[in-house]
């Protein structure tokens, strides 16, 4: 700010001579600093030392008259010499500053004006950029890139150097001698496009005025309102918006602006709604800029949204179609998900459903099962990595986790830990009953006679799924999973068939007339013996992306009474890949079917 400050008030006087001195022994040797400005402009004359002693009083609106004072929020005083019409005018502004001057009548003609500031009372200096000559240039270019461009176009001439000389560099910092140069004759130039200032002052069209060029070595993207001379920074572009490479100055021009901004010239004192109305027409103005000037943007976006749907189909058309610069996948992704609970709270608050809810219900239903089958390729994805290594429990706690319970009164609370429909999606109907008091006292029962010493925490990998509750109904249809760990040898194989029979026997008796069929999955590790031993007890082979066997087969009770049960014998292969293909099948027409629907 003092340097803006000083910079301003030489541009004021039709200075084109500029040069900052900057000089400190260390970086953390604050009261060392001292800086000197000074400039070849008009000068302290009569009218202007009158400016500058009467805070307050100015004659333009983009004229705050309080900008030097911020002079003696750093500085004890301020010594001022100011060479102009053949006199010399020497005074000292500090905070008891009463109008008074010293004038010396001298030959000497050359208009010169130096400020220094001493006496710096800050504790220490905050960043080594309000020291380092390249960045205050740039700093000093964001904040008079109006004024600066309006200076060349108007072929005036103004050259601003910056020196900076230490006792102590600090080569890790950037820290050590130097001299900057910024002169307007370099600054580009710019084109100009007009916005109609739809929903602002009718009568005070906004001027976009941009440059777009490659620059690999001073890459910048600056946004920002031009207001009373200065810039005020508005953010419509984020840094990682922009392809690398580029130098982008976006500079929007109104006389709406003029006077309103704050006395530091730092914000825009307009109201909420003309500010969002500002900052959409400027945001919608540089997305089409940059969509036809840079190619690259384009195609990266159009790269990302497809990344984006195929990753999150679920969210296709929700999806922001037009973006300043660079899509951010983040952002993008948190907007989507953002306007999908917002079309779903919209369903579920309506009390009767217009036809425009009632289909709009119907895309949101395809999109929550979307999300759900998403899900499910997921657990598959996960079983996936299930190896020789992995224990029963772990393909158990992914069915199902252990030593829980689901019940069908809490199907939508459980849907994402009950994974039976890696079976068979039917069985998601189903109740599933794991590891509660009845079932400990049950898998206690049908295993009593078995030796479990080989087994995990002392009992079988065993998923249990009723139809209904056997306790409260008449007749249920009961699941049964066994699950084998991969790399069993054979004698170990060919127990799962006698120890599921043996198990479903146990199974009928603990509930006595209470189940009517059962089914068994043994899920194992097979091989080409294992396969051929089945096939001569029976098994026929049925259509799988892998092996899988079934055989149907009668358990008699007392009076000949004999219940049937199905036993599938199946590879962990198929188990996981044929779950794999139905949820492929179902996810590939939701897709379609959201993709028809968004297109």
């Amino acid at each position: 700010m003092v340097y803006f400050e000083a910079i301003a008030n030489s541009i004021d006087a039709n200075a084109d001579l500029i040069d900052i001195f900057i000089k400190i022994n260390a970086y953390n040797q604050p009261d060392t600093l001292s800086i000197e400005i000074v400039d070849n402009g008009e000068g302290f004359n009569e009218e202007n030392f009158y400016k500058f002693s009467n805070l307050l009083e100015t004659e333009e609106n983009d004229h705050k008259g309080i900008g030097r004072l911020v002079f003696l929020n750093y500085f004890k005083q301020i010594e001022v010499e100011s060479i102009y019409e053949n006199k010399l005018r020497k005074f000292q502004f500090t905070s008891s500053f009463k109008g008074k001057s010293e004038i010396t009548e001298i030959e000497n003609s050359n208009k010169k004006t130096s400020l220094k500031f001493i006496g710096y009372t800050g504790q220490k200096v905050k960043q080594y950029d309000y020291l380092r000559p390249t960045a205050i240039r740039k700093s000093i270019l964001l904040k008079f890139y109006p004024l600066l461009y309006s200076l060349k176009i108007r072929n005036k001439n103004l050259s601003i150097k910056i020196h900076l000389e230490t006792k102590e560099p600090n080569p890790e910092k950037n820290f050590y001698n130097e001299n900057k140069e910024l002169n307007i004759n370099s600054l580009p130039d710019f084109k100009v496009e007009k916005i109609p200032a739809t929903g602002l002052d009718l009568f005070k069209d906004l001027e976009l005025h941009y440059s777009i060029k490659t620059n690999h070595q001073d890459q910048a993207t600056i946004t920002a309102i031009c207001a009373d001379g200065r810039t005020v920074d508005m953010e419509i572009i984020s840094k990682n918006s922009i392809p690398q490479g580029y130098e982008i100055i976006f500079l929007l021009i109104s006389d709406f602006f003029t006077g309103k901004v704050n006395p530091s010239r730092e914000t825009l004192e307009i109201s909420d709604i003309e500010l969002k109305t500002v900052k959409r027409l400027f945001r919608e103005k540089v997305t089409e800029i940059l969509n036809d000037n840079i190619p690259a943007i384009q195609e990266r976006n159009k790269k990302t949204n497809e990344i984006l749907t195929n990753q999150y189909p679920h969210l296709q058309g929700y999806f922001e179609k037009k973006s300043v610069g660079l899509i951010d996948k983040e952002k993008s992704l948190e907007i989507a998900q953002k306007k999908f609970f917002n079309a779903q709270k919209e369903i579920l608050e309506a009390t009767n459903l217009t036809d425009n809810q009632y289909e709009q219900s119907l895309e949101v239903s395809s999109r929550l099962l979307t999300e759900y089958i998403l899900y499910r390729s997921k657990i598959i994805n996960k079983l996936k990595q299930i190896d020789i290594k992995n224990k029963e429990q772990d393909i158990h706690n992914i069915i199902v986790p252990m030593r829980k319970s689901f019940q069908k009164s809490q199907f939508m609370n459980d849907l994402y830990q009950n994974n039976a429909w890696l079976l068979d999606d039917k069985y998601m109907s189903y109740s599933v009953i794991l590891s509660d008091l009845e079932m400990d006292k049950l898998l206690q029962k049908i295993t009593e006679e078995e030796s479990l010493t080989e087994k995990d925490e002392n009992r079988p990998d065993i998923a249990i799924v009723f139809s209904n509750d056997p306790l409260k109904t008449e007749k249920v249809d009961v699941v049964i999973v066994e699950l084998k760990k991969l790399g069993l040898p054979l004698e170990r194989k060919n127990d799962i068939v006698v120890q599921l029979v043996r198990r479903a026997t146990k199974l009928l008796e603990y509930y006595q007339n209470k189940i009517q069929r059962i089914w068994f999955y043994g899920i194992i590790d097979l091989d080409k013996p294992f396969i051929r031993l089945l096939k001569g007890f029976g098994f026929a082979e049925l259509y799988s992306n892998d092996t899988v066997l079934y055989k149907p087969q009668d358990i008699y009770m007392e009076d000949d009474f004999k219940i049937p049960i199905g036993i599938y014998i199946q590879s962990f292969d198929a188990f996981l890949k044929d779950a794999e293909s139905r949820n492929s099948t179902f996810l590939n027409i939701l897709k379609e079917g959201l993709k028809q629907n968004n297109d």
